[in-house]
């Protein structure tokens, strides 16, 4: 039976690459094309900017309005459950409708997020204003554009750049928003944002094409449109029976938890452990995007077309160990800023890979769907990190993070090394 779903699998990914090549045959395709593409970099760009700038002053906003930490936490988690649980529907959404659409809808509900924000005069109402996250993934949109647009030889280094959007929004998100929180008041960021946000879903109106997978897949996503629905369960599970993709998944959720539970407790760890202020926090943060920005815009398009997929899997979880045995060694913020160079590295590899590894081992019409799926990996280690997180670092302390990161990472490396993951190891270009 696997045999029979590989060999279909095999079928519909080469049917994709020639319609993929018969539109690249034409000039003109082409460069449309290119431009849809860097469009999608620009508006991913602005869109992380304004995410960033809102999480920089939310925190000294829930303050300011009561907000004790236990209340923080709780507000982090409601974010993190809407974004898990809709992560899979919009990815559904995307293949059923399009991609334009659900980058309207996206851009449309990061509207309402910072409408609701900008009027947020009480702890109800700050609550209130994270019920339209449920559909904003304009990351994973911009993905699954990409995705559309790219052969499969292509797909992790255009992936990779946007790790650039990443970073833009990080460095200048941060930053703008508590330049401009402190000069034009806490709400006037949230202002910005939401006229940002609503250019953003206008260019996408007006320039994004309404269909952007091959002409050949388009005729089975509108059966399966009619088949079942955007919130149809079984078929999103379906996609994780499908053969090489439970594993994937597995390693790409295993291997960084650890690291991301120390990431989501990293303000505490910097006040306490490392005793640094708050602008001192934010220069490492921002340190910890220009190194995302390089690693994913410059060195993993180079690694996808020396090295099979397979080698920087485990070349990833190697450096998830090695970071791990110097997380529990780790004494003061020199150490970690020499730790984040393999740490980035990890991540970005691990993450880009994966992605470019899933979205290969189902039918073109399922891509949307499977980068869902994926995008709501990090809401589900922010929904569980505060909890998981506080426990460790309370009962063991930082080294925590590192022992376990390292006891994970080995124990995957085994398997990966014993078992062939993934199923079809080919360079990325």
């Amino acid at each position: 039976m696997n045999e029979g779903a590989s060999s279909g699998g095999e079928k519909q990914e080469l049917k994709f690459k020639r319609a993929i090549l018969q539109d690249q045959n034409k000039p003109e395709n082409m460069i449309q094309r290119q431009q849809v593409i860097r469009l999608t970099y620009l508006i991913t760009a602005v869109d992380l900017t304004c995410l960033f700038m809102q999480i920089g002053i939310i925190p000294y906003l829930a303050k300011s309005l009561g907000l004790d930490s236990v209340g923080f936490g709780y507000l982090q988690t409601t974010f993190g459950v809407l974004q898990l649980l809709g992560g899979p529907i919009f990815g559904r959404f995307a293949d059923q409708c399009g991609t334009r659409a659900a980058l309207i809808l996206s851009y449309l509900s990061g509207s309402a997020f910072f409408l609701l924000l900008s009027v947020s005069t009480s702890i109800p109402l700050l609550f209130l204003s994270r019920i339209p996250s449920v559909f904003m993934h304009g990351l994973p949109g911009a993905q699954m554009v990409i995705t559309d647009l790219t052969t499969p030889a292509e797909r992790a280094d255009a992936l990779g750049k946007l790790g650039l959007c990443f970073g833009i929004g990080v460095i200048i998100g941060s930053s703008l928003g508590g330049t401009l929180s402190t000069k034009f008041g806490m709400y006037f960021p949230s202002y910005l944002a939401v006229v940002a946000s609503l250019i953003s879903a206008m260019i996408v109106m007006t320039c994004i094409p309404a269909h952007t997978k091959p002409k050949s897949d388009g005729q089975a996503t509108q059966q399966r449109t009619s088949q079942s629905s955007v919130f149809n369960l079984k078929e999103i599970l379906r996609l994780m029976k499908l053969p090489g993709v439970k594993e994937v998944f597995l390693i790409k959720v295993l291997s960084g938890l650890p690291t991301g539970l120390f990431l989501i407790m990293f303000s505490i760890i910097s006040m306490n452990f490392f005793g640094l202020e708050a602008a001192q926090t934010g220069y490492l943060m921002s340190y910890f995007g220009v190194l995302q920005m390089v690693v994913q815009g410059l060195v993993i398009g180079r690694l996808t077309s020396r090295f099979t997929e397979r080698t920087l899997i485990m070349l990833s979880v190697l450096a998830f160990s090695g970071v791990g045995l110097a997380m529990a060694l780790m004494t003061n913020v020199f150490h970690y800023c020499i730790i984040a160079l393999p740490m980035v590295f990890a991540l970005c590899t691990m993450g880009i890979i994966t992605d470019s590894i899933l979205t290969k081992s189902v039918p073109p019409s399922d891509t949307g769907a499977m980068l869902g799926i994926c995008a709501s990996v990090h809401p589900l280690t922010r929904t569980v990190g505060p909890t998981l997180g506080g426990i460790l670092y309370k009962m063991f302390g930082v080294s925590a993070f590192g022992y376990l990161q390292l006891v994970v990472n080995i124990a995957l490396f085994l398997y990966i090394f014993k078992n062939k993951v993934p199923q079809n190891e080919e360079k990325a270009q």
